[in-house]
């Protein structure tokens, strides 16, 4: 699919947008992304929505947790995904403890991450601790995304890496939750590894769109790690991760043939190389 149609480029996704999509039933697709070539083809693709997730600790840096990742790392990532986009909605994640300490320094945070990095919604995980944040910022004109389920900025507080919200007591919290940031101003939620029942519950409950990630398909979108889907790393294949593609082999292949040709001297050919400039004289 192209982001073009038979009448021309198509408009650019804003948050009501998702607002309309929810109430007509049409599903959203959504991709993390971290860099400008990836962007791209994003673009390209006819993808909705672009996340700069903080899980570019873990993709990009080699992480063990998010934890690690400050605001500028964040604004550096999201201002290179910002070149290479045009239509779809832009979000970047908020890192930890950039959000939890006031109201005001999620403020300046956020405001940072629009104004510097290009962003047109953040995301910030957990529920009703951070309603009165959520509050300020959508007061102050921005969109905000909220996450539930498993929140790896908390990941050393829920024991892991694991589905939450399986018993009846975390999901009643889930549900109370999202319908709780419902009211504080959230325009969208990502559900992250909860019971496919569960998130079905949540998103009949809301009027904003719910984004699932490991949980189940009766969410109004999905989003997935872009590495993910194209299968660049082929180590990492949690159940809720389907690969679209298996790059991760075609690269290795790829990258062995070069090296080979570079050893046996047959790169670079004739083709790739200039011929002498004429005359001597330098030009283009």
């Amino acid at each position: 699919m192209s982001s073009h149609n038979e009448s021309g480029p198509l408009k650019p996704v804003t948050v009501p947008q998702l607002l309309c999509w929810k109430k007509k039933g049409r599903k959203i697709s959504a991709i993390t992304a971290y860099c400008f070539t990836t962007a791209r083809l994003v673009e390209q693709a006819g993808i909705d929505l672009v996340l700069v997730g903080d899980s570019l600790a873990n993709v990009v840096q080699g992480l063990d947790t998010t934890l690690p990742v400050t605001v500028e790392e964040v604004i550096y990532h999201t201002r290179a995904v910002r070149r290479g986009l045009t239509r779809p909605l832009l979000v970047a994640d908020m890192p930890f403890m950039s959000y939890q300490v006031s109201g005001e320094e999620a403020l300046r945070n956020a405001g940072r991450l629009m104004k510097e990095g290009g962003a047109q919604a953040v995301k910030l995980e957990g529920g009703r601790e951070h309603l009165e944040t959520v509050r300020r910022l959508v007061q102050c004109g921005i969109p905000v995304m909220g996450h539930l389920g498993l929140t790896p900025q908390s990941i050393h507080q829920i024991g892991g890496y694991r589905v939450q919200g399986r018993t009846e007591q975390a999901a009643q919290r889930i549900l109370e939750d999202a319908r709780s940031l419902e009211e504080a101003g959230i325009f969208s939620l990502v559900l992250e590894c909860v019971p496919a029942g569960l998130a079905r519950q949540v998103t009949e409950a809301l009027a904003v769109p719910t984004i699932g990630i490991g949980a189940g398909g009766h969410c109004d979108g999905q989003i997935l790690v872009l590495q993910d889907v194209l299968g660049m790393n082929p180590e990492f294949q949690p159940r809720f991760v389907r690969r679209f593609a298996q790059l991760g082999e075609e690269i290795v292949r790829a990258l062995t043939v070069y090296g080979n040709e570079v050893r046996e001297g047959t790169f670079p050919g004739e083709e790739e190389s200039f011929d002498p400039v004429p005359n001597g004289r330098a030009g283009h």
